[in-house]
């Protein structure tokens, strides 16, 4: 298949140009733009050429894993990739530091980035055996996953107490709203993906609601309703990293992005967190560069590894759309993905550098809750014109159930029942049953 290098080109700038718009929006997050561009490609015919869509939305994703760095960390308003770097992230702009935390942030993304350059070799061979050998056994290993989040729920502030029944309940205040979180929020997740709530036209979005409700508008609301004055950011001329730190970050986040990207149901967010515990990171530097590399491997290198040849090693909803209207065949297609990707990275992290200085630059010139009261009229806004009344809903259930971590000092990682539980009893062949016996079908 012949493609032109300056038609290829344009739609891969095209697509750099998209996603940096699409990034410093909150809750628009990049699958639902490349969802409705499927479905527009569907219903009016091929008006980008179809050879270049795989290549211009590797561009999209790219850039979007870089940028999205900049509504998580200004304001507070994550996808489930970035739930873990809010809370530095907000601490930093406290500090007058927001610019330094996004740039570390953005710079672990393009190590990330490198990382999936490095590991080819890896992806034609090891990753898809890999794979192929663990498959069979990730209803128990989501088992796990689910025990560990549950489990390593840490009783916080019961020092506070005097021994005896109020330190007991102390202790229980952050581990019962752990553990209700994960109840409800699976619920929320067994309704959702076994039952036709949202509009038909737009189902692809079912989830994006429950997102945007369980992680963005808890900590915004929060936000709003806090009387906290954000300084004058700091505009550092270099950021504080060394070889010795960018490698620990890029071995434990890429160890959670690999996982997140070849398994089902496990996000960057879950596998970084999870990595950087097993490796023991403790520096706040090595935790927030490893999450943004994690969230890099998890989106880019779910959707790079579709074009190996013959190995289906492709993961997530990109992929299901992609594959009706692309087929990948020759190496040479993966190298154009390869270099599609690298281009596109190196893009985004000079865009990084800019918008992270526009942001931090005018972030306390502006009243804080104002900002998070527009950041929350878009989410409003963005969510009722793809999902309508029943999206509104099913957001406004989510926001109450992610507002107990928020509350109560848990882990807002237990809000990610709302994959586990379902996939989970799914993959175990259970998940049906499960669901008629609470009625839901």
């Amino acid at each position: 298949m012949y493609l032109n290098p300056l038609t290829l080109l344009a739609y891969i700038l095209l697509g750099i140009a998209m996603s940096t718009f699409i990034s410093v929006i909150p809750a628009l997050h990049i699958y639902n733009v490349m969802g409705l561009i499927i479905i527009g490609i569907l219903s009016f015919g091929h008006f980008i050429p179809p050879e270049v869509i795989p290549y211009m939305f590797m561009a999209m994703l790219v850039t979007y894993a870089v940028l999205n760095t900049l509504t998580a960390i200004f304001l507070s308003a994550p996808d489930e990739s970035m739930i873990f770097v809010v809370m530095p992230g907000h601490k930093g702009i406290l500090m007058g530091r927001g610019y330094e935390i996004a740039m570390l942030t953005g710079f672990g993304a393009l190590l990330g980035i490198l990382l999936l350059l490095l590991i080819t070799p890896l992806s034609f061979f090891v990753l898809p055996s890999l794979r192929r050998l663990m498959t069979p056994h990730m209803h128990w290993v989501l088992g796990l996953v689910t025990v560990y989040i549950l489990m390593s729920e840490w009783p916080k502030g019961v020092e506070r107490k005097p021994p005896g029944l109020a330190r007991f309940l102390e202790a229980w205040r952050s581990l019962g709203a752990g553990l209700l979180t994960f109840i409800l929020s699976g619920f929320l997740g067994l309704i959702v993906l076994n039952k036709t709530i949202i509009p038909i036209r737009a189902s692809f979005q079912a989830l994006m609601p429950v997102f945007v409700g369980l992680f963005a508008i808890p900590a915004i609301l929060l936000n709003i309703v806090s009387k906290e004055k954000i300084p004058e950011q700091h505009i550092a001329e270099s950021i504080d990293v060394t070889p010795g730190l960018s490698a620990r970050s890029v071995f434990a986040g890429g160890l959670g992005g690999l996982i997140a990207a070849l398994f089902p149901i496990l996000t960057a967010g879950m596998g970084g967190l999870i990595a950087g515990q097993a490796t023991a990171q403790r520096d706040n530097r090595i935790f927030v560069m490893s999450q943004g590399v994690s969230k890099a491997v998890y989106y880019v290198g779910a959707f790079l590894f579709f074009f190996i040849p013959g190995e289906m090693m492709g993961k997530g909803g990109l992929v299901a759309m992609v594959s009706p209207l692309f087929k990948t065949y020759t190496y040479q297609e993966y190298w154009l993905a390869v270099a599609s990707m690298i281009f596109a990275g190196g893009i985004a992290f000079i865009l990084l550098h800019y918008l992270s200085k526009l942001f931090a630059n005018i972030i306390h010139k502006i009243n804080y809750q104002l900002i998070s009261g527009i950041t929350l009229i878009i989410l409003i806004v963005v969510i009722f014109s793809l999902t309508r009344w029943m999206g509104l809903f099913i957001m406004t259930v989510a926001t109450a159930i992610g507002l107990i971590p928020v509350l109560f000092g848990s882990r807002r990682l237990n809000c990610l029942g709302v994959l586990l539980v379902p996939i989970s009893l799914n993959m175990a062949g259970i998940g049906p049953k499960v669901a008629q016996f609470l009625g839901i079908i």
